[in-house]
């Protein structure tokens, strides 16, 4: 009811989020160096203040105070009821601004990282960030947003944690340094392919910086966009004064960014660190009659990593996808998968890379590798080699690829052969397709945009080119063919 309600508000206008939560507690009293979520439990009436505040100014969100809500940051203040608290937080949120106004369940980091760049097991994370989503959800909220997240892992973790528990409407933000990466070097482009492929309903950005900065960032995801995009810029650069950090840019400042973020591409605005209700107002009536730009697109033929991304474009050059990670005659790899070692994986990995290729075709598919937890690990959006017709694999991986995000390589075999001609194969692809549609767009997706066809060992070459001229030019979808499935049959 609440994810439905929301995507058709954002057809009609450009949401309102809050403004800061943090700088407001402490102008009302909340004493440096507390754990504002035990703070606020036990002083209601000044949250609900700042949150009534926000309601009577226009906003359409408003976060619930549960940045700080999961288990890792609660336990240095010595708070185990992780779930309890997150729920009276979320009521308390609900009676403040009634039933007009949207209550998101605010999730921020854990202030650990995750595995490989620090000591947080990928699951233990997910599992972390299930905690508070329940808690969350006991509360009533409507909503997720998951901000100021610095590490793209951390970010999926916390998204698979909400998607895992309900269908939720969930709203994933970044936090980027000046020069236009996370802490761990991920772009907002590489960010936005990987969350809203993932399932996130609405991609962006929140503090860091102000508006000019995330202006440009904005501007840079949109083309790419097949979900809403949101901004919570900080109210200018923070500035030290003694020992007070303060933010010199004031609401009517704040507002003269409204239009150039509408015209951007912004489809959710709000405020961070050092905006007030003022700020929010002034957003609001700049933004009263501006429509919103929708997203440009319905889907996207893109893969990414967590430090970069591909777009599959057609008037791109050919991509070249180097294989040679694949354990397949090469027992030293073999007995390194085994033992969860990847010394030759990347050693390969870097002499590929070094030689011309632009994707790497990765196989793990070695006796006792769980083959499903490497994709659901991988930090990025990637593309599943491959899916053929037989039943059982189209049962078993399509589901993976709709979970996870991932395109995927359509493989016209059915029943064990690969059809003799182009026209025969040309039915099977539409006859895969079709099975996957369900797939498809339950995961977001649109077959002309990831519908793949890969070709093995024809003894007719030309019948090869015929089919990869047909799937790219007739049926309309990305194609990949390995130089050996020409090349057999050849003088």
């Amino acid at each position: 009811m609440n994810k439905t309600r929301i995507k058709t508000l954002l057809k009609k206008r450009i949401l309102i989020l809050d403004g800061a939560t943090g700088t407001e507690l402490q102008k009302r009293g909340m004493p440096a160096g507390v754990c504002p979520e035990r703070w606020c439990t036990e002083n209601p009436e000044v949250i609900q203040a700042v949150q009534r505040d926000y309601r009577e100014v226009g906003a359409d969100m408003v976060y619930t105070c549960t940045f700080g809500g999961n288990r890792p940051k609660l336990s240095e203040y010595g708070i185990d009821d992780v779930q309890e608290t997150n729920r009276k937080l979320a009521v308390l949120a609900r009676q403040a601004v009634g039933s007009g106004v949207l209550v998101a369940g605010d999730i921020g980091p854990t202030g650990r990282f995750v595995e490989p760049f620090g000591d947080l097991p990928f699951e233990e994370a997910v599992t972390i960030f299930k905690e508070q989503v329940e808690g969350l959800v006991a509360g009533g909220v409507d909503l997720f947003v998951i901000e100021t997240m610095m590490d793209i892992q951390e970010a999926r973790a916390a998204l698979l944690a909400v998607k895992e528990t309900g269908d939720y409407f969930t709203i994933v933000t970044m936090t980027y340094e000046p020069e236009g990466r996370t802490l761990n070097g991920t772009d907002p482009v590489t960010a936005l392919i990987t969350l809203q492929s993932l399932g996130a309903d609405a991609v962006g950005c929140n503090c860091s910086a102000g508006p000019e900065a995330m202006m440009e960032w904005i501007s840079a995801m949109k083309p790419y966009a097949t979900v809403p995009l949101a901004a919570k810029p900080n109210a200018g650069i923070p500035r030290l004064v003694g020992i007070t950090t303060t933010f010199d840019m004031d609401a009517r400042a704040l507002g003269a960014f409204s239009k150039p973020f509408a015209a951007a591409g912004v489809n959710l605005l709000g405020g961070c660190c050092g905006t007030t209700p003022d700020h929010i107002g002034a957003l609001k009536r700049e933004l009263a009659a501006m429509p919103p730009v929708l997203p440009r697109r319905k889907s996207l033929a893109a893969v990414s990593s967590a430090r970069g991304h591909a777009v599959l474009a057609r008037e791109k050059p050919l991509f070249v996808i180097g294989e040679r990670i694949n354990p397949t005659g090469k027992k030293a790899l073999q007995e390194e998968l085994r033992e969860g070692k990847t010394s030759l994986v990347r050693q390969m990995a870097r002499e590929q890379e070094d030689q011309g290729a632009d994707l790497l075709d990765v196989n793990v598919g070695v006796p006792g590798i769980d083959e499903p937890a490497a994709l659901r690990l991988y930090p990025g959006r990637a593309l599943l080699n491959s899916i053929s017709g037989e039943r059982e694999k189209m049962e078993k991986l399509l589901p993976l690829a709709a979970r996870y995000g991932a395109m995927f390589i359509l493989l016209p075999l059915l029943d064990g052969e690969i059809p003799e001609t182009a026209a025969g194969r040309g039915k099977v692809v539409r006859g895969l397709s079709g099975g996957a549609a369900p797939w498809f767009y339950q995961g977001g997706y649109h077959r002309r945009r990831t519908g793949d066809d890969r070709c093995r060992q024809s003894r007719r070459p030309v019948e090869t080119l015929k089919t990869v001229s047909w799937c790219s030019r007739s049926f309309g979808c990305r194609t990949v063919l390995g130089v050996s499935n020409v090349s057999f049959g050849m003088p």
